[in-house]
């Protein structure tokens, strides 16, 4: 009820709610009150005389007794249940039980469990915890669960997320980079430059000239139109289209694209801008098992330098 700000709600789940019941209640009553009508001769009608397809017959008898009983212990239930627990508007129950109150006990529980574990990795360099096969198995099982909606199970992303096996990171791929990203997440922005570029023949010949620029398929003659277009793009992705990692604006040259790399997708980049959203896991987490999660993450791309890492432990 905490997204209702009037009264008004409060007391219109309540009184909707005790409605119901007492509709259900009132029901079952006037019919177990029900009582057989008489025949033609004044004995216990058996049926009520309707009759369907020549021999089904609607029988004039009340519900069974056993059923009723049921009911009424439903009934009964529901009024415990109201009283005991929330469900009725904003009333909290006798108990004062709510999931929030439940969810935060569970969590509690998880960090006097496992506080320890996640504390004792969190002062470890975070390549090092990236080679621990324990943390890598947990990390694992956080990124499934946390992770795996946007950028897939097998972090090879999807159309508007990022791949994070590849090593193409548009702020960074460095451990301490990706434990910031998932901290406090990102907001990537591309402007709309339709209007900055001009005409479409513009955009156009900058959609070209940035796919020459990624060795791909392009018009040359589009290609030297969009160049001398190219300097407003050039603030954020640099003169020669390679990035800005400050900015999180994307390497235009290495044949990675977030969104498509056809000249009809680049167009409605330019066209009409993109923006994303990567959000903050820190507060939701915590620290240490961002820590974790951040190593999991960093050796997708560099599972060689972690291996070696581990075997260079191991070693010791």
């Amino acid at each position: 009820m905490s997204d209702f700000t009037s009264g008004f709600w409060n007391w219109y789940v309540a009184l909707i709610t005790i409605a119901s019941i007492a509709g259900c209640a009132i029901l079952l009553w006037s019919q177990s009150r029900y009582k057989v009508g008489l025949d033609a001769d004044g004995q216990p009608a058996k049926t009520t005389g309707h009759v369907w397809d020549e021999d089904l017959t609607e029988l004039n008898t009340p519900m069974p007794r056993w059923w009723m009983g049921l009911f009424y212990m439903t009934i009964v239930f529901g009024i415990v249940y109201l009283v005991l627990f929330p469900g009725l508007g904003s009333y909290a129950g006798k108990l004062g039980w709510n999931s929030t109150g439940a969810y935060q006990a569970e969590l509690k529980q998880s960090n006097l469990e496992y506080g320890p574990l996640f504390a004792r990795y969190a002062s470890q360099d975070l390549k090092v915890v990236a080679a621990d096969p324990q943390a890598h198995a947990i990390g694992e099982r956080m990124f499934l669960n946390y992770c795996a909606q946007c950028h897939g199970s097998d972090a090879r992303g999807n159309k508007g997320y990022p791949n994070l096996t590849d090593g193409d990171w548009l702020h960074g791929g460095e451990p301490e980079t990706i434990k910031q990203t998932i901290m406090v997440g990102r907001i990537g922005q591309m402007p709309a430059m339709g209007a900055a570029l001009g005409s479409d023949k513009d955009i156009e010949g900058v959609a070209h000239y940035v796919r020459n620029l990624s060795g791909l398929t392009a018009d040359p003659v589009k290609v030297a139109f969009g160049k001398a277009k190219f300097g407003a793009c050039a603030a954020c992705h640099g003169a020669e289209g390679k990035g800005n990692p400050m900015l999180g604006a994307p390497n235009l040259a290495d044949k990675v694209w977030l969104y498509g790399g056809s000249a009809d997708t680049i167009m409605e980049t330019i066209r009409k801008g993109r923006t994303n959203t990567m959000p903050a896991f820190g507060e939701f987490l915590g620290e240490p098992k961002v820590h974790v999660l951040a190593a999991y993450v960093w050796s997708l791309s560099n599972p060689a330098p972690a291996k070696a890492i581990d075997d260079k432990v191991a070693a010791k």
